[in-house]
């Protein structure tokens, strides 16, 4: 890294297609939203000769060239994979956007790759989501690097952002978070900035000028050497800390020069075993360029030290009964596994299928098996079919490249996979498996729709299916209380990205109309009701007269029904149509127009006629005689209450305490977690958090996290019930 000789393929159509495993690397680009991942991706293509210099892909179009909401949005929405060639060795990169609602995304390409690059700002620093990640990446041993991007950003400082990494990632060993290389400045401008125009490689002692456009080696001089004296003891005793020789240290530190090539094989082992994580800087190219500072050392390390597929366990895989498969890891010739990271539409060509294969070869026109992913909960269906593989390619940009087909270990892109959604496993047909889905952040932001006009309403079904097909952190939910449509995402931007799609991609106008939640309604004390239904029109007429009384239950009780009646005053064969007759009235509600929860209704007595009674007279008198008891009693609102969870910084503690106390919230208890958050328990009307997805990202600065379930019913306070019943009644 630094001091290896280096060769590349100019065209980017050489990436296409990867010969072993071995030859291939998988990395996923990390950061917040502006720290610069896409024109990082897009330098890196111009060094490796994927792109030219003005930035076009040989055969047109450039290769941020991904979705054209991106464009309109001027942001990152959705995973992207752009495949370079250096050293003879194919590097998947997969682009991932950076804002909170999107990090359905981010979680598909932490699934398909084998190394983690954390992108960070000079001139922003590093957030707490970017934090959460990397602990997300430790937790499952993933090999990390750490780039520093901005260093043209006035104050900019190099060395105080690696102290800021070193803090924030390097947990309890901060020796494991160190630069391979040292800014090099020029002459301070006017303005008393001086610009990086090159590198020092403190392993090699070499510097690499990239201010003629093109990285020119040479020695630093002696008068720099002192410079980088203190910064490589450092770094040679955090790769000497981590080596597997153990005799290393005690050589080194008795006097004993050890050579370049072995720190560097140290380094790079270590870094592929996830216990180093070096830090390196990289910007654009200036123009007429033609390589950006610091994309041949990232280059260099992506090849050299982070692991191919071969180093990356292959995730728990079963048979579609559920029982457990051992496959060798990443065999081209082992039985087909491949996962379904992303699903997108393109008007010309239709669905295409970001896949990862993780076991076997995939091949064009091959019949493979598509198992379903578990999410039916979220309106994705489980599936359990065979489809047909149409074409394979790798994307650029916009372009497809076809390619015949793909090892284990490998990404492409496969078109027409009619069934086939985001988290399905494909794999052999006669040998059908299923992998363990990733997790998916669960959707809390309510987003209510409805039809613009009757030609929408006709398409609003199949739009709906094709956007969740996509995105398996969205879930379609037909609320049978509400008769509303509701479609849960992770935030606003999501939400504006779902309706940006349903309108230009899918053709369907909505309108978004307030979200409405379950209420109930229950009574507040006995009453009695008179239920009559006399009618005599010629012929036979309808006569039906009951009396009952109405008790209220306890929580969860339901709608019971008994039959007190003596002497045949209402004849047997009609109490049943008596009894439908109020569970009816009491599914359309009695004040606001809720159901009726958790209540004994009583038969007492009533009138039939020999001739005129009948079934739905004695319905329709059961339905008037809930109603008048209903008008003489206190009618009390129930509205759901969630259970809540959120998880939150210790710094954070007592402003979600006090906004969950204005949301009429009652705290359950805390829980201290061990990397210094909280975990808040409370229950709160699910009316007052409906945007609390949205308000607690800003309340936390983007580092909380809550879940939440269903508890219970309970009487709303008597000022909220009445302006509920009051947009009731102006509503009828």
């Amino acid at each position: 890294m630094g001091d290896k000789a280096h060769t590349h393929t100019g065209a980017a159509g050489r990436a296409q297609a990867a010969g072993h495993p071995t030859s291939v690397r998988n990395v996923v680009l990390v950061g917040h939203s502006g720290s610069g991942k896409t024109t990082l991706v897009e330098a890196l293509a111009l060094t490796a000769g994927a792109v030219n210099r003005a930035g076009r892909v040989e055969d047109g179009g450039t290769v941020s060239d991904y979705d054209d909401i991106e464009h309109r949005q001027q942001r990152s929405v959705q995973l992207s994979l752009v495949p370079l060639s250096w050293d003879g060795i194919k590097i998947n990169v997969l682009d991932t956007p950076g804002y909170a609602d999107f990090v359905g995304e981010l979680r598909a390409g932490l699934r398909a790759a084998d190394a983690a690059l954390f992108v960070v700002s000079a001139s922003d620093g590093v957030d707490g989501s970017t934090r959460m990640v990397w602990d997300e990446c430790a937790t499952v041993g993933m090999p990390r690097a750490i780039v520093v991007t901005h260093l043209e950003a006035a104050r900019a400082d190099f060395e105080e952002m690696t102290r800021v990494c070193a803090e924030a990632f390097g947990g309890d060993d901060p020796d494991a978070v160190l630069p391979l290389y040292l800014p090099l400045r020029g002459p301070e401008a006017p303005d008393g900035h001086a610009p990086v125009h090159g590198l020092i490689g403190l392993l090699s002692q070499k510097l690499f000028d990239y201010s003629g456009g093109e990285r020119k080696e040479s020695e630093p001089g002696e008068e720099r050497l002192p410079l980088i004296e203190e910064a490589r003891g450092r770094l040679i005793e955090g790769i000497i800390a981590e080596s597997e020789d153990e005799t290393l240290m005690d050589r080194y530190l008795g006097g004993e020069e050890v050579d370049v090539r072995t720190l560097t094989e140290d380094l790079e082992r270590a870094v592929a075993r996830a216990v180093f994580f070096p830090v390196l800087a990289a910007a654009p190219a200036a123009d007429g360029a033609r390589q950006g500072l610091g994309t041949v050392e990232l280059l260099e390390l992506i090849t050299g030290g982070f692991p191919t597929p071969l180093e990356h366990g292959i995730p728990n895989v079963t048979t579609v009964d559920g029982r457990p498969r051992e496959l060798k890891p990443c065999d081209p010739d082992a039985p087909l596994v491949a996962e379904v990271v992303r699903t997108s539409s393109d008007p010309y060509v239709g669905r295409i299928s970001l896949i990862r294969v993780f076991s076997g070869t995939l091949r064009a026109d091959q019949t493979v098996h598509v198992s379903g992913h578990g999410l039916a909960d979220r309106g994705h269906e489980d599936h359990d079919v065979d489809e047909r593989i149409g074409a394979l390619s790798t994307p650029f940009g916009k372009q497809q490249r076809p390619v015949s087909h793909v090892i284990a270990g490998d990404l492409a892109c496969v078109a027409k996979l009619s069934r086939a959604e985001t988290g399905d496993t494909l794999s052999d047909k006669d040998d059908p498996l299923l992998m363990e889905p990733w997790e998916m952040p669960d959707p809390l932001l309510p987003l209510a729709i409805e039809a613009h006009s009757k030609p929408d309403e006709d398409k609003l079904s199949q739009g709906l299916a094709r956007l969740v097909a996509e995105d398996p952190t969205m879930r379609l939910e037909h609320n049978q209380d509400t008769h509303q449509v509701v479609l849960w995402c992770l935030g606003e931007a999501h939400a504006d990205v779902a309706l940006e799609r349903l309108r230009n991609r899918y053709g369907v106008q909505v309108d978004v109309v307030p979200h409405r939640v379950s209420l109930r309604e229950t009574f507040g004390g006995r009453a009695a009701g008179r239920g009559r239904h006399v009618k005599q029109s010629g012929g036979h007429g309808q006569f039906a007269i009951c009396e009952i009384e109405v008790e209220p239950l306890p929580n969860g009780s339901g709608i019971e029904f008994v039959d007190k009646v003596v002497g045949g005053a209402v004849p047997r064969q009609f109490i049943p149509s008596v009894e439908k007759g109020v569970r009816a009235q009491a599914g359309r509600g009695v004040a606001a127009g809720h159901p009726l929860i958790d209540v004994r209704v009583t038969l007492l007595d009533g009138k039939a006629h020999s001739v005129d009674s009948s079934d739905a007279a004695f319905q329709t008198a059961g339905a008037l005689a809930l109603r008048e008891a209903a008008s003489d009693a206190r009618i009390h609102l129930l509205e759901p209450v969630a259970e809540i969870g959120v998880l939150v910084g210790n710094d954070f503690v007592g402003s979600v305490m006090s906004d969950l106390s204005g949301r009429r919230g009652r705290v359950l208890g805390t829980e201290q977690s061990a990397d210094g958050r909280t975990l808040i328990r409370a229950e709160v009307p699910e009316i007052e958090i409906g945007r609390y997805a949205v308000d607690l990202r800003s309340l936390s600065h983007g580092t909380a996290r809550f879940s939440r379930r269903y508890a219970r019913h309970e009487p709303m306070p008597p000022q909220v019930a009445e302006r509920v019943k009051e947009e009731a009644r102006k509503a009828s």
